[in-house]
């Protein structure tokens, strides 16, 4: 459908559908997932807690705004709701280890979302089964905007950035009880405000588009609550959403079927600390480590085919640091072949600076093939002149080969024990796991 033929009055359609929503109808397996999510990015946030971007956020915020009330997390500080959603939102995304959404929307949802909602549940007393259901609204409605503007990614936008905002914004309005009037109002809010430029990627502005996206939920609900107004007709009008942010759309995808299946299921997880599009190539690697005695030595050439998709954001050859490294296909297969993994010590810039990594980073040949899927890959291992070759179906961590329970809570403790230790961690994992219990969600950070 062109942007031209927007029906009018789909924004205030869904926002009654997200006001209407009920707990009642969510799964267990959905609300499983929605555990899964903040026990994974609860991880990430207090490993990234102690990273000098965050760190540089932090004491700007202090200088700029001063303190408040809301707890940034890893840390012994308070800021406003607003820009604690920030800080935990970034710290939470700045190793890009957080999840990622596999289906046709390719975005990291748990840092705006869980943060937002972090941020609103520190001024209002919250249960569990609330905080629950705003998570999942927050993540259908980033999911199916991405949906109904598939030329979004390709004009440049960063969705995590832009449609994080919008989600952030739903879900606050979803935990805060807003109406339909007040939700679309808290969801044009966000869109005003929601921006990020994969440019950026590879930078402190990636993981900062991600604070914003929360930051920005969090004052649009709280704007709307209060009687600030947005369009009726700001996602579907002729210069709204979806007509400005992409070359084409679908406005029927953000209300088809709403509420009989959720975005939220297909979530995927991370087991390594890099852009989501290299998990198939580590995964290959991996598994073919085993024909390898030395890196330095026997390793001839590396030939990967791979989805053209991911050659266009991780081609680059010769990362200068850590950031970028993340999203370097080349780097990502040197380090899986010469560590035997790719976690965060993988992606540090001294990493990126050793000799034999960038030594064998110039070994690496990869070719884009479209018939290859974006969570494939073919890797070739030439060792002294024999060729061993693998075919990736499905990577690791991905909705069609999950990690289970028991690897996010590993993945969870490893980021987590060396600063909290064990038994916290422990507490932390039975809190959440029995979140729909909660009659405050706050007793999780209070831990």
């Amino acid at each position: 459908m062109s942007i031209n033929a927007s029906p009018i009055g789909f924004g205030l359609e869904l926002a009654g559908l997200i006001a209407n929503t009920r707990y009642e109808e969510l799964s267990p397996y959905t609300i499983h997932m929605v555990k899964r999510g903040l026990l994974d990015w609860l991880g990430c946030a207090i490993s990234g807690s102690d990273h000098d971007q965050v760190k540089t956020l932090i004491n700007v915020l202090r200088k700029t705004n001063g303190s408040g009330n809301c707890p940034v997390i890893g840390t012994t500080f308070q800021l406003g709701s607003v820009d604690a959603a920030l800080v935990n939102a970034q710290m939470g995304h700045v190793h890009d280890f957080d999840d990622t959404h596999d289906g046709a929307v390719f975005i990291h949802l748990s840092s705006p979302l869980l943060s937002a909602l972090l941020s609103i549940s520190n001024q209002i007393k919250t249960k569990g089964i609330d905080f629950i259901l705003a998570y999942v609204i927050g993540f259908e409605i980033a999911v199916r905007l991405g949906r109904s503007a598939p030329g979004h990614h390709r004009r440049g936008w960063h969705p995590t950035g832009t449609l994080g905002s919008i989600g952030a914004a739903a879900a606050c309005a979803k935990l805060l009880k807003l109406n339909a009037r007040q939700t679309l109002d808290a969801m044009g809010i966000a869109i005003s405000q929601c921006s990020g430029l994969q440019q950026n990627r590879g930078t402190a502005c990636k993981s900062f588009h991600s604070g914003k996206a929360a930051s920005n939920g969090v004052l649009a609900a709280a704007l709307a609550m209060e009687g600030f107004d947005s369009s009726l007709e700001i996602i579907e009008g002729a210069k709204g959403f979806l007509a400005t942010y992409s070359d084409v759309s679908e406005p029927t995808a953000l209300i088809v079927n709403f509420g009989k299946t959720w975005e939220v299921d297909c979530n995927g997880f991370k087991p390594y600390a890099c852009g989501l599009v290299l998990h198939p190539v580590i995964d290959g690697v991996l598994s073919l480590r085993s024909h390898v005695e030395n890196p330095d030595t026997d390793v001839d050439r590396i030939d990967l085919r791979v989805n053209p998709y991911v050659l266009s954001i991780t081609g680059d050859p010769a990362p200068p640091n850590g950031l970028r490294s993340k999203f370097s296909v080349h780097h990502s297969v040197a380090v899986a072949l010469i560590d035997g993994m790719a976690g965060l010590a993988q992606y540090e810039t001294a990493k990126v600076l050793s000799p034999n990594v960038m030594a064998l980073r110039t070994k690496v040949y990869a070719i884009a093939d479209d018939s290859i899927k974006v969570d494939q890959a073919e890797v070739s291992i030439t060792v002294r002149g024999v060729l061993h070759k693998i075919f990736i179906n499905h990577a690791t961590g991905t909705s069609k080969n999950p990690m289970d329970d028991k690897k996010i809570e590993e993945k969870f403790i490893e980021n987590v024990a060396i600063k909290f230790g064990e038994l916290r961690c422990k507490k932390i994992i039975n809190q959440i796991w029995n979140l729909e219990i909660l009659d405050d969600t706050q007793k999780i950070l209070r831990i």
